[in-house]
């Protein structure tokens, strides 16, 4: 029995040269046997070829009358004269149909088998699942006991440089957990996308702990007809991964389902000559593989595996799970419904859990991390929730790498500093990063934190025990000893927090935890006691433990190794990302094209003057020209409230405001080698050193060479282009021009030495 389906199984195997046999097997029960002739099988398969291949547009086509043919030509060959296929196309709750075949056959897109004018594969009262049967007979046969608890998924994504189109994996990821949400389910997220990377999280969870891995990215087939998933490299750059290279990196870790999510994973090249990927990995030990046999749309996919696992954590079998995904998209009336293939073993496809309600089920652990960020005057959440969140992926990848380094290296850190100006999502990305370390506790303070508030650490940590938080809290409120000293009980292997991992976060840290200086900014007197006492803690106790630091500006950061990560304006793909998530603002919405346009013009890439943006659009009491005052109102106000720039930039040297009008001609980051173009000064590296440090500037790193590059937001643009004459503003451009033409031009030509 595979889950609540009937199952058969079906064989076609060559006699002779000139004949195969059909052998039909209702579920253990009598083989039913005929012969096939050959070239009635060519023909057949020359057919199907014809209408059904990458470059075919009738396979794209929903409700093609074309693939309802070849479907029912199918449907023709399996049913024989005999009438074998029809006895079972009728009987409630369906049919699992094991498919075992050569390789030109094993190939047919059987998802089409259609009769009376309908697909069986979405069949309403008793639909047909085509499983084309892998593996070896060595394959778990007996009964598979659900999990009495959430649902556990792998999700890993890959998003390489240089590849297009970038796929919404966000959105994957969110339309997952929205599927999840009532059941719970746990979505652990392997962010680097890279094959080392899910190796040590497969290793690290230990075998038989997630029911699903979840691959998502671009797939294809390579020169030499190999089926490649493209991943990435350490750095973001594109890594051709086979299947061999995906099963060394699982090391027979493998998990009930493999979700091989990328266009081709299922296609055998060469006509079934050799075998998909998805195949290989089923031969390679996985009991169960999807995979798309043709290029599919990132919408097709993405609304697959959310009914996919909205009923496996349901608690339904995975057979029928896959059945429920595939009427969805055919309801939904995708084209790409019948890409989808299944690849599996002998061994059950049974529930992976139970039902929510069963007794003693367990709770997920996972807990959402934009709830640890609340106003704390409206109690409101003030970071974009998991959902919602976009883009960032190397700054995402690179602070992972930061706060993940083992004490002791050469090049570990204890604190991370996320620095940007105002709305560009620093908290937001601090919240992300503590739901990719989902194994840390969580303490965060947000704004001004004294001796007393950092006290409360106690209370904001579960600690293993009741005793140890009593402990905790009588040792952080002893005033007696030093506070490094009180932390580093605390931190030590014994303490109360030695086998406790903890990401301290610290929050809009410029609000009260700095001071004025000479221009610049210091730790205030009581945060100067307490960042280094506890980084000095942590880098003396080897505790796994890391602080997170979120600030508008820079300051000279305590003894031990602090890595500051400054944040950008959203580039093209990343905002295109975001205005898709914002009603209001995303393409094709009830909004004035007009008006959408220019208010994403005037947030200039800002994600929070977007959000803002988006709610001022939506209102249905202001006329075009009420809309556009307000736009302009609200893009005012957010450069006076959130980035204070035109305080800043008033009392700046005026040479230095002169350089951030020049930079500003040029509308996307630099090196720093063309912002001293653009700015022949003395004094270019103090200006650029010090504008960075007050986030007029913003400093990120170039995810190629790992150097930094620079960029003037456009939303200063109003503030600052008066400061150019146009003569001055042409030469800017000029020397821009010229510049960048060197870099990306000349010294990149093949074979220059410069």
């Amino acid at each position: 029995m595979a889950g609540d389906l009937n199952t058969y199984e079906l064989e076609i195997f060559e006699r002779t040269s000139d004949h195969s046999e059909l052998r039909l097997s209702p579920g253990g029960g009598r083989p039913k046997t005929r012969a096939l002739d050959q070239t009635a099988i060519d023909q057949l398969i020359e057919r199907v070829e014809r209408h059904y291949s990458p470059h075919s547009v009738v396979q794209q086509v929903f409700g093609s009358p074309h693939l309802r043919d070849l479907g029912t030509r199918l449907a023709a060959f399996l049913d024989g004269d005999e009438r074998w296929l029809t006895p079972i196309l009728h009987q409630p709750p369906g049919a699992t149909l094991r498919i075992t075949g050569a390789g030109r056959l094993r190939h047919l897109p059987w998802e089409l088998l259609a009769a009376d004018g309908a697909h069986l594969a979405v069949s309403g009262a008793a639909p047909l699942l085509p499983v084309r049967a892998a593996g070896d007979d060595t394959a778990r046969r007996g009964p598979v006991a659900p999990g009495n608890r959430p649902l556990r998924v792998l999700f890993m994504a890959t998003s390489p440089e240089g590849v297009e189109p970038e796929l919404r994996y966000e959105a994957e990821e969110a339309a997952i957990l929205e599927a999840t949400a009532r059941t719970g389910a746990e979505l652990v997220v392997e962010e680097s996308g890279t094959l080392n990377g899910l190796r040590l999280l497969s290793r690290d969870y230990g075998p038989g702990y997630f029911d699903v891995l979840h691959l998502s990215g671009h797939a294809t087939i390579d020169a030499d007809d190999q089926p490649v998933f493209l991943m990435e490299d350490e750095f973001g750059g594109r890594v051709d991964a086979t299947a061999d290279q995906i099963v060394q990196a699982m090391a027979g870790h493998w998990p009930r389902l493999i979700f091989v999510s990328g266009c081709l994973t299922g296609n055998a090249p060469h006509a079934g000559a050799f075998p998909s990927m998805s195949e290989s990995l089923v031969n390679a030990g996985a009991p169960a593989v999807l995979g798309w046999a043709l290029p599919v749309s990132d919408l097709a996919a993405t609304e697959f595996a959310a009914e996919l696992y909205r009923s496996l954590a349901d608690g339904v079998s995975l057979d029928r799970a896959i059945v429920e995904a595939r009427q969805h998209l055919y309801a939904r009336q995708h084209g790409n419904w019948h890409l989808l293939r299944v690849y599996a073993d002998s061994s059950p496809l049974a529930p992976m859990v139970t039902p929510l309600l069963t007794r003693g089920r367990a709770r997920t652990r996972v807990r959402p991390a934009d709830q640890d960020f609340l106003d704390p005057q409206t109690h409101l959440s003030r970071v974009a929730p998991r959902a919602a969140f976009v883009g960032r992926r190397r700054v995402i990848q690179r602070c992972l790498r930061t706060l993940r380094r083992p004490a002791g290296s050469a090049d570990a850190a204890q604190a991370l500093v996320l620095q940007g100006m105002g709305g560009l999502g620093k908290s937001s990305l601090a919240s992300r990063l503590l739901e990719r370390m989902p194994n840390h506790q969580r303490a965060v303070w947000y704004g001004r934190v004294d001796l007393t508030s950092f006290r409360d650490l106690a209370t904001k940590v579960s600690f293993p025990t009741l005793e140890q938080q009593v402990e905790a809290d009588r040792l952080l409120a002893n005033d007696e000893a030093p506070l490094v000293v009180r932390l580093r009980h605390l931190l030590d292997v014994d303490g109360s927090l030695g086998q406790t991992a903890c990401l301290f976060v610290f929050d809009d840290f410029e609000d009260g935890n700095l001071d004025e200086r000479d221009g610049g900014h210091v730790l205030s007197a009581e945060m100067a006691e307490i960042l280094p006492a506890l980084l000095k803690a942590i880098r003396e106790t080897g505790s796994p433990s890391r602080v997170v630091i979120t600030s508008r500006y820079r300051f000279p950061t305590p003894a031990g190794t602090v890595v500051v990560e400054s944040l950008e304006t959203l580039n093209p793909t990343e905002q295109a990302k975001k205005l898709a998530n914002l009603p209001n603002l995303r393409p094709r919405s009830s909004v004035d094209p007009d008006i959408r346009e220019r208010a994403v013009q005037a947030a200039a890439g800002n994600p929070r003057l977007l959000d803002w943006l988006d709610l001022i659009v939506g209102d249905g009491t202001l006329d075009v020209d009420g809309l556009i005052g307000a736009i302009e109102r609200e893009t005012d106000k957010f450069r006076r409230e959130t980035i204070l720039a035109k305080n800043l930039l008033g009392s700046q040297d005026p040479e230095l405001q002169r350089m951030l009008a020049k930079v500003n001609v040029i509308e996307l980051p630099v090196p720093a080698e063309t912002v001293r173009a653009v700015h022949d000064h003395p004094d270019a590296g103090r200006h650029i050193e010090r504008a960075v440090q007050l986030g007029l500037l913003e400093e990120g790193t170039d995810p190629e060479s790992g150097q930094p590059r620079y960029f003037v937001s456009n939303v200063l643009r109003p503030l600052i282009r008066p400061l150019l004459s146009d003569d001055e503003h042409t030469q800017a451009c000029a020397a821009a021009a010229r510049s960048l033409y060197g870099i990306w031009v000349v010294d990149a030509a093949p074979g220059s030495t410069s």
